[in-house]
């Protein structure tokens, strides 16, 4: 595909001479304009790769077409050409962005290596985004932890709903992970590289939800000695996480009706409306959509934030993940020991039985419990008996012919090794074990490969 260029200057034997060097070779696809008002109505409607910008024209001048283009597209380059060179505009130009800034008359050959090296620069930088996105993604993978059909669908309805800017709900019960769904969307998104806030809609008063989502002026109420930015403010450009949907007043839900339709709100105090651009994710474990039909949520609010949605499973929807989660939990709560902990089969079998109520908090939690009495290397069938007895009301009593801890160990590091694509440094890290340890246990196993 031929990469865009954008010509601006308003002296027509110098553009069309611009245009005409960059077309002769037919690698690039040359558009031009006038002026600079031309020029930002163009920009207006579509990307281009580089621009080429006289700086002094009438009325909009070429700093304000370098300054509208890095503002629209962030990674547009821009040279910026003048007949009238001083120090303190190449200074400001630079500083706004340009990739150049050229003085004329302009030297052609000098000209096309410019433009073939800020494309070049442009190219790079775009390759680097995507190597980044294609990292973030296999970290955002490793977070979810789980081989089971369920779990495999839901990171693959995670990739695709990051790439699309929408509003989405993640719907699940209380300690499914819905708060590391969103953070993982967030991750995989072009939003990336701006900040994730989450904020709890259960833990505070109207008054400090609206305080704390809004900000206030100096002088608002009592005690607002100076300025304060809301967290929507703060997160411009990132994304929102609204925890506990559902817990949110229905005062405050037109609040945030409003902001989801306009994208401007006001500081507590203030009159000025601000702008912002900021991506919402919410949670909840309600059934939102009969609350709404019931009255106790806004409907309009409930379609604003459905636009997608995401079912998080339960962990006794993805019971064959269990193994695998808690050795996780072992390890990141155990980080000192050298081997992850043995399970007795019978623990191991009643954790599989189990029905989980609390989902994976509550398997992280019972890790923890696990580890607490614990002398040895092996969570032994004593402790397990007490442990049992107190904690499980196993559901499934004729459950034998387990996989054992071994085989569980051996998938995990699997896993893992796959999701890094062979990379033992970042395996290791992930496992919470060093390189050597690692490295014995792909031994044991046989799981020798390149990396």
């Amino acid at each position: 595909m031929e990469l865009k260029i954008l010509v601006v200057d308003d002296e027509p034997i110098a553009r069309d001479n611009i245009v005409y060097m960059l077309q002769k070779d037919g690698l690039y696809e040359v558009a031009s304009a006038e002026n600079g008002d031309q020029a930002i109505g163009l920009l207006k409607k579509q990307e281009y790769a580089l621009i080429l910008t006289d700086l002094r024209m009438q009325g909009q001048d070429g700093m304000a077409v370098l300054t509208t283009a890095k503002s629209l597209w962030p990674d547009t380059e821009v040279i910026v050409i003048t007949g009238y060179a001083t120090i303190d505009t190449a200074v400001e130009a630079m500083r706004k962005g340009a990739y150049y800034y050229l003085a004329k008359p302009v030297q052609i050959d000098e000209l096309m290596v410019l433009v073939q090296k800020a494309l070049e620069k442009r190219g790079l930088k775009l390759e680097i985004m995507r190597l980044r996105q294609q990292v973030a993604a296999q970290s955002g993978a490793t977070k979810i932890i789980g081989n089971c059909p369920t779990t495999q669908l839901l990171k693959e309805t995670i990739k695709q709903v990051a790439q699309l800017d929408c509003n989405v709900l993640i719907q699940g019960e209380t300690g499914t992970g819905k708060e590391l769904v969103a953070k993982v969307i967030h991750e995989l998104s072009p939003r990336a590289s701006q900040r994730f806030v989450a904020f709890n809609c259960g833990a505070f008063t109207e008054e400090l939800i609206t305080s704390e989502l809004f900000g206030h002026e100096k002088g608002a109420f009592t005690g607002a000695s100076q300025v304060k930015k809301g967290l929507l403010e703060l997160a411009d450009g990132g994304t929102v996480f609204f925890d506990e949907i559902g817990e949110l007043c229905l005062a405050m839900q037109v609040k945030l009706l409003r902001v989801l339709q306009e994208r401007t709100f006001r500081r507590v105090g203030g009159t000025k409306e601000i702008s912002v651009d900021v991506r919402i994710l919410a949670a909840t474990n309600k059934d939102l959509k009969k609350e709404s039909q019931e009255g106790s949520f806004r409907q309009d609010l409930f379609y604003r934030l459905d636009v997608l949605a995401i079912q998080v499973p339960s962990l006794a929807e993805r019971r064959e993940d269990i193994p695998l989660l808690i050795n996780h939990f072992l390890a990141k709560h155990a980080p000192n020991i050298s081997a992850i902990p043995k399970i007795s089969r019978e623990v191991m079998d009643s954790l599989l039985a189990y029905q989980y109520p609390g989902n994976i908090r509550e398997l992280e939690n019972i890790a923890q419990r696990l580890l607490l009495p614990n002398s040895g290397d092996v969570l032994a069938s004593v402790t397990g008996e007490s442990f049992i007895a107190d904690t499980f009301v196993p559901q499934n009593d004729g459950v034998t012919d387990w996989p054992s801890l071994e085989e569980h160990e051996k998938q995990y590091i699997l896993q893992v090794l796959d999701e890094v694509e062979g990379n033992k440094s970042k395996a290791a890290k992930i496992l919470q074990i060093d390189r050597v340890s690692l490295w014995r246990k792909i031994k044991r196993y046989g799981l020798d490969q390149p990396g």
